[in-house]
Protein backbone atom coordinates (compact mmCIF):
# COMPACT_ATOMS: atom_id res chain seq x y z
CA UNK A 1 0.00 0.00 0.00
CA UNK A 2 1.63 3.33 -0.66
CA UNK A 3 1.47 6.22 1.80
CA UNK A 4 -0.25 9.50 0.57
CA UNK A 5 -0.01 12.78 2.76
CA UNK A 6 -2.07 15.84 2.41
CA UNK A 7 -0.60 18.74 4.21
CA UNK A 8 -2.79 22.10 4.14
CA UNK A 9 -0.35 25.26 4.93
CA UNK A 10 -1.53 28.91 5.17
CA UNK A 11 0.74 31.80 4.08
CA UNK A 12 3.40 30.58 6.20
CA UNK A 13 4.45 27.76 4.48
CA UNK A 14 3.55 27.19 0.49
CA UNK A 15 5.95 24.59 -1.36
CA UNK A 16 8.86 26.30 -2.59
CA UNK A 17 9.91 28.00 -5.45
CA UNK A 18 11.20 24.87 -6.94
CA UNK A 19 8.71 21.96 -6.10
CA UNK A 20 5.87 24.93 -7.28
CA UNK A 21 7.75 24.97 -10.73
CA UNK A 22 8.65 21.38 -10.63
CA UNK A 23 4.90 20.18 -9.89
CA UNK A 24 3.10 22.27 -12.56
CA UNK A 25 5.78 21.74 -15.74
CA UNK A 26 5.24 17.69 -14.63
CA UNK A 27 1.52 17.97 -14.89
CA UNK A 28 2.02 19.87 -18.42
CA UNK A 29 0.91 22.92 -17.39
CA UNK A 30 2.88 26.32 -17.86
CA UNK A 31 5.92 26.98 -16.55
CA UNK A 32 6.13 29.90 -14.06
CA UNK A 33 10.02 32.32 -13.64
CA UNK A 34 11.69 31.82 -10.64
CA UNK A 35 10.64 35.61 -9.90
CA UNK A 36 7.43 35.33 -10.00
CA UNK A 37 7.24 32.26 -8.12
CA UNK A 38 9.20 33.92 -5.27
CA UNK A 39 6.95 36.83 -5.17
CA UNK A 40 3.40 34.88 -5.60
CA UNK A 41 4.21 31.96 -3.27
CA UNK A 42 3.90 34.11 -0.23
CA UNK A 43 0.90 35.26 -0.55
CA UNK A 44 -1.25 31.95 -0.39
CA UNK A 45 -3.83 32.55 1.42
CA UNK A 46 -4.97 28.66 1.35
CA UNK A 47 -2.47 25.64 -0.02
CA UNK A 48 -2.35 22.07 0.19
CA UNK A 49 0.69 19.86 -1.11
CA UNK A 50 -0.46 16.35 -1.68
CA UNK A 51 3.33 13.87 -0.91
CA UNK A 52 3.72 10.11 -2.32
CA UNK A 53 6.16 9.24 1.48
CA UNK A 54 7.92 12.25 1.45
CA UNK A 55 8.15 13.36 -2.75
CA UNK A 56 5.23 16.07 -3.51
CA UNK A 57 3.02 14.52 -6.12
CA UNK A 58 0.09 17.47 -6.14
CA UNK A 59 -0.85 20.54 -4.91
CA UNK A 60 -3.37 23.36 -5.57
CA UNK A 61 -3.55 26.90 -4.08
CA UNK A 62 -6.36 29.70 -3.20
CA UNK A 63 -5.46 33.41 -3.54
CA UNK A 64 -7.53 36.37 -2.95
CA UNK A 65 -8.28 38.87 -1.13
CA UNK A 66 -9.89 37.10 1.91
CA UNK A 67 -13.26 38.99 1.82
CA UNK A 68 -14.99 39.23 -1.43
CA UNK A 69 -12.70 37.10 -4.36
CA UNK A 70 -10.65 34.03 -4.47
CA UNK A 71 -9.22 32.43 -7.07
CA UNK A 72 -8.17 28.25 -6.86
CA UNK A 73 -5.01 27.75 -8.89
CA UNK A 74 -2.25 25.36 -9.27
CA UNK A 75 -4.68 22.14 -9.19
CA UNK A 76 -1.96 19.91 -10.55
CA UNK A 77 -0.77 16.34 -9.57
CA UNK A 78 1.78 14.44 -11.58
CA UNK A 79 1.49 12.65 -14.03
CA UNK A 80 2.42 9.14 -12.30
CA UNK A 81 -0.14 9.46 -9.75
CA UNK A 82 -2.94 11.22 -12.50
CA UNK A 83 -6.49 8.73 -12.13
CA UNK A 84 -6.19 8.01 -8.59
CA UNK A 85 -8.93 10.64 -7.28
CA UNK A 86 -6.21 13.12 -6.10
CA UNK A 87 -6.94 16.16 -8.03
CA UNK A 88 -10.38 15.04 -5.92
CA UNK A 89 -8.69 14.98 -2.70
CA UNK A 90 -6.71 18.34 -3.16
CA UNK A 91 -10.10 20.04 -4.16
CA UNK A 92 -11.64 18.59 -1.07
CA UNK A 93 -9.68 20.33 0.59
CA UNK A 94 -9.49 23.88 -0.90
CA UNK A 95 -13.46 23.92 -0.87
CA UNK A 96 -13.64 22.71 2.94
CA UNK A 97 -10.75 25.70 3.76
CA UNK A 98 -13.00 27.88 1.99
CA UNK A 99 -16.48 26.73 3.20
CA UNK A 100 -14.60 27.23 6.79
CA UNK A 101 -13.06 31.15 6.82
CA UNK A 102 -14.76 32.49 3.40
CA UNK A 103 -17.69 35.09 4.14
CA UNK A 104 -21.02 33.69 2.93
CA UNK A 105 -20.59 36.20 -0.33
CA UNK A 106 -17.50 35.46 -1.69
CA UNK A 107 -16.95 35.06 -5.31
CA UNK A 108 -14.87 32.16 -6.28
CA UNK A 109 -13.73 31.44 -9.42
CA UNK A 110 -11.42 29.09 -11.15
CA UNK A 111 -9.66 28.15 -14.83
CA UNK A 112 -10.84 24.58 -16.21
CA UNK A 113 -8.63 23.32 -18.44
CA UNK A 114 -10.20 20.35 -20.53
CA UNK A 115 -12.23 17.56 -18.89
CA UNK A 116 -11.21 19.21 -15.35
CA UNK A 117 -14.21 21.09 -15.06
CA UNK A 118 -15.92 17.56 -14.44
CA UNK A 119 -14.16 17.36 -11.39
CA UNK A 120 -15.01 21.65 -10.67
CA UNK A 121 -18.36 20.72 -11.35
CA UNK A 122 -18.76 17.84 -8.33
CA UNK A 123 -17.78 20.52 -5.91
CA UNK A 124 -20.59 23.47 -7.16
CA UNK A 125 -18.61 25.12 -9.70
CA UNK A 126 -20.57 26.06 -13.14
CA UNK A 127 -19.49 27.56 -16.27
CA UNK A 128 -19.47 31.68 -16.08
CA UNK A 129 -21.97 31.74 -19.31
CA UNK A 130 -24.70 30.13 -16.73
CA UNK A 131 -24.73 33.61 -15.34
CA UNK A 132 -24.38 35.73 -18.67
CA UNK A 133 -20.64 36.78 -18.10
CA UNK A 134 -17.57 34.99 -19.94
CA UNK A 135 -14.48 34.59 -18.14
CA UNK A 136 -11.35 36.22 -19.63
CA UNK A 137 -7.97 36.37 -19.61
CA UNK A 138 -4.35 38.17 -20.16
CA UNK A 139 -0.82 36.37 -20.06
CA UNK A 140 1.73 39.41 -19.29
CA UNK A 141 4.62 38.82 -22.05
Amino acid sequence: MTSLTLTSSSRASPPSVEVFRRLRTDAGLSDRSPEAAAVALPNTWFGVLLRHRVEPIGMGRIIGDGGTAFQIVDICVHPGHQGRGLGRRIMEALTEELERRAPSSAYVSLIADGPAKFLYGKFGFVETSSYGSVGMSRVMP
